[in-house]
């Protein structure tokens, strides 16, 4: 431990003695006093992957909110999803901001098996899906216009006769995502499907997810995006930021839709812990919660006054440790597609508002309907089945009972929360292709997809039966 760590260390103790002193103090005089936790593990390290919706972790640090909670919490970058997710398995992290899909999937024992589960969703939106200058080039003969500008959304029906084009001269149409269980995968697959691209099925014995691929998807790390595209190996990619804008910076690719424009306000990543480090440290875990809620309600404060700052502070290098410019372009309301069109795109960011931060059972459910849908999960399941996986991993109980405390100690209003939910969202319609999601009927969801699997479909071979 570092001089420097000691004594901010010994400063929040005393300051912490001081305020519970003072709250007992008061309650004499009728103040309200919130009772102190007692964290049962005060040193804490966290993963994250360089991409601006870790910022919740940026700005809990920054801001002195895990200090506020007796933690004292290390920050660490990570390589790369899969590693970022062993680590945490392992205990070499205590926890980390995670794919949303990432803590369903070890659960489920899709890869790594293990019991994850997340108390805290960190943010919506927030990605895009871009493609190289040459596609875009070939595209955009098919892509409406006004103004001399193509009309967003941009469907994958514009891109379909490119794919058709490039199969013809014998030449696979490559993209790449950040990792198979992703919700950039999701997305993709999503919005390539809703254009009648084909995006591959997985199987038990073949988990290259390119079964009957029109266009093949395979793993690229997030900030190696660019230059992968850059280099031909892949023509387009599903990515947070800030590399979309970083290829428009760059002058090498085109985003030609974000998530928002797939799927209206959809859950992108989450803070995941195991399930015995929360039994183990069951105070620790709330404290953590409390602080992340605390800098998410920060970062979406005075109508995203704070932003200016929060991309600031993201620059930095040991953050995400790109561009001011780049950074902004997307977190401070806007985003750019073709250079110089950009557009007003408020919730492309969204870390606090529409219960953000809340952990949706439906939007788990929603995620293990796209692993079924494209053979992940390799067996028809019925819809309790989703549920309760869905329990399992994600915990509004967790999260209410940190925001309750929140709410006594005059942190947060009380109308911030969703207190009377049961954990699903109202159907859902707003996706590219209009299909309603509604998580108490998951298996009716997916008999509505044209292309995908559905009731008790398997993959054998190349073949789809059942």
């Amino acid at each position: 431990m570092t001089d420097t760590t000691m004594k901010r260390r010994l400063f929040v103790k005393t300051l912490t003695a001081a305020v519970i002193i003072a709250g007992a103090l008061c309650v004499g005089q009728g103040a309200a006093s919130a009772k102190a936790l007692k964290v049962e593990k005060e040193e804490l390290k966290f993963g994250f992957i360089k991409l601006t919706d870790m910022a919740p972790l940026a700005i809990a640090y920054e801001k002195g909110y895990f200090e506020d909670e007796g933690l004292f919490v290390t920050l660490e970058p990570q390589a790369n999803w899969k590693v970022l997710l062993d680590r945490v398995i392992d205990g070499e992290l205590d926890g980390a901001h995670m794919l949303a899909g990432q803590p369903l999937g070890a659960t489920i024992g899709f890869g790594t098996q293990a019991h994850v589960i997340t108390p805290f969703s960190m943010d919506l939106n927030g990605n895009g899906i871009t493609v190289s200058n040459e596609v875009w080039a070939k595209m955009k003969k098919h892509v409406p216009h006004k103004d001399g500008k193509p009309v967003h959304p941009i469907k994958a029906d514009y891109l379909k006769p490119v794919v058709a084009e490039y199969k013809a001269a014998g030449k696979p149409f490559k993209m790449g995502m950040v990792f198979p269980v992703s919700t950039h995968n999701y997305e993709l697959r999503y919005w390539l499907a809703a254009g009648g691209v084909h995006p591959g099925f997985y199987s038990k014995t073949d988990i290259s997810g390119q079964i009957k691929a029109d266009a093949l998807l395979s793993v690229t790390p997030p900030p190696q995006m660019p230059a992968t595209m850059e280099a031909g190996t892949i023509f387009g990619y599903c990515v947070g930021e800030p590399w979309n804008q970083q290829a428009v910076f760059k002058g090498i690719g085109v985003p030609v839709i974000t998530d928002y424009e797939i799927w209206k306000n959809n859950p992108e990543k989450v803070f995941g812990i195991t399930k015995e480090f929360s039994e183990k440290y069951p105070n620790t875990t709330l404290a953590l919660t409390k602080a992340l809620i605390r800098a998410a309600m920060w970062l979406d404060a005075n109508n995203d006054g704070n932003r200016k700052e929060a991309v600031k502070i993201l620059a930095k290098s040991e953050y995400v440790g790109a561009d001011y410019e780049v950074i902004a372009n997307s977190m401070t309301g806007t985003f750019e597609y073709e250079k110089g069109d950009k557009r007003p795109l408020k919730d492309f960011n969204v870390f606090f508002r529409y219960f953000a931060t809340y952990p949706y059972l439906s939007d788990a459910v929603w995620y293990l309907t796209q692993m079924r849908r494209w053979g992940q999960i390799p067996e028809g399941k019925a819809d309790a089945w989703y549920h309760d996986i869905a329990k399992k991993v994600y915990r509004p109980d967790i999260y209410l009972k940190a925001a309750k405390m929140l709410v006594d100690e005059g942190k947060a209003a009380k109308a911030d929360f969703p207190w009377d939910t049961d954990g699903f969202r109202a159907p859902q319609a707003e996706f590219i292709d209009g299909i309603t999601f509604d998580g108490r009927k998951p298996n009716d969801y997916l008999a509505k997809f044209p292309i995908g699997l559905k009731k008790n479909q398997v993959v054998v071979g190349a073949d789809v039966q059942g």
